[in-house]
């Protein structure tokens, strides 16, 4: 890891592109546990305010006058906004950020120098812990008929092999770095290299799935992620989009994934994936209806559970023009 000397010209080596919409009191958070990477050379931190109506560039021009802001009146999305600082910036490492993340001392670096001990990865992924101090869940399998018949089926639910073969459920190991699919977006590292090979963040995401998206692209172009876990950042999850769309932000991030494998996979592969995900959990809930029925309080959760699943799944056996549409 390497930081550039003070008086270069040289840009430092990670640039942070921190996407806010309406989150001024967790922007602040961000900015001040950026500060000291920035200070170090190690970093420079751009803020591309989406059309936020609280005050945040305000906030940012006042109070954080070392990020460079990008303030726009309208909202173009995470991917575009990122984008918008990529094309304005020539550090090595581009790391797209949520506003509501906040850095823990000396995760920026760590998470350099797993880059630098594996010029193969392009994404380098951090732990991303929850407000209540639990990791959260954020690498996954990429969506494929494999893996949606053993988890939709129940298969993965009884088999620890299966579960850690996937990193899904109880087989998601939080603690030990490796490579994996894909990540979470809301903070990583991404390889300028590899972002430029393959075009970085499709901007026809609007919403969600852009970093599956990426993680998919990535690996067709030969580039693997890696997940860090001694590297955290605390993450206020879905802080913006709880703003915009409440509980409903659940059925706009499955139409969203579905959406995106019509387009990179084929509209019968969405639709295939969704159906065996129906079918799978409404067999799950027909097989608590006994249970449901004598009044056993688990059960009934259960099958309420698997219900819902399949209901929202179900967007993915929406009509072709209809996913089209979906940003």
């Amino acid at each position: 890891m390497k930081a550039a000397p003070q008086g270069t010209t040289d840009p430092p080596q990670v640039t942070i592109a921190v996407v806010s919409w309406n989150t001024r009191t967790l922007l602040a958070d961000c900015l001040d546990s950026l500060h000291d990477e920035v200070k170090e050379g190690l970093a420079e931190v751009w803020v591309v305010d989406n059309g936020s109506s609280d005050g945040s560039p305000g906030l940012v021009r006042e109070r954080f006058p070392w990020a460079n802001l990008i303030e726009l009146v309208e909202n173009p999305g995470f991917g575009a906004a990122v984008s918008a600082v990529a094309a304005r910036t020539s550090g090595e490492w581009i790391a797209p950020s949520n506003a509501d993340v906040r850095l823990s001392r000396g995760a920026l670096g760590l998470l350099v120098s797993e880059g630098e001990l594996h010029p193969e990865a392009a994404v380098i992924a951090p732990r991303l812990v929850l407000p209540d101090g639990t990791t959260q869940h954020s690498v996954y399998p990429f969506p494929t008929i494999p893996f949606t018949l053993a988890y939709a089926f129940g298969a993965i639910s009884v088999s620890d092999r299966l579960a850690r073969f996937w990193g899904v459920e109880r087989g998601f190991d939080r603690d030990r770095a490796r490579e994996v699919s894909w990540a979470v977006g809301a903070f990583m590292l991404v390889r300028r290299s590899a972002w430029e090979q393959v075009g970085g963040f499709d901007e026809t995401h609007w919403m969600y799935a852009e970093d599956l998206d990426l993680g998919w692209r990535l690996r067709r172009a030969g580039w693997i992620t890696r997940y860090t876990p001694d590297a955290r950042v605390f993450h206020a999850e879905s802080a913006a989009t709880t703003q915009a769309w409440g509980d409903a932000r659940h059925a706009r991030w499955h139409a969203s994934t579905y959406a995106w494998m019509a387009r990179r996979r084929g509209f019968l592969v969405a639709r295939l994936v969704a159906a065996l995900y129906v079918v799978g959990f409404l067999l799950r809930a027909a097989a608590r209806s006994p249970g449901a029925l004598v009044g056993s309080s688990a059960s009934r959760r259960a099958q309420r559970n698997a219900l819902n699943t399949a209901r929202a799944h179900a967007v993915g056996l929406r009509p072709r023009n209809v996913l089209e549409q979906v940003r």
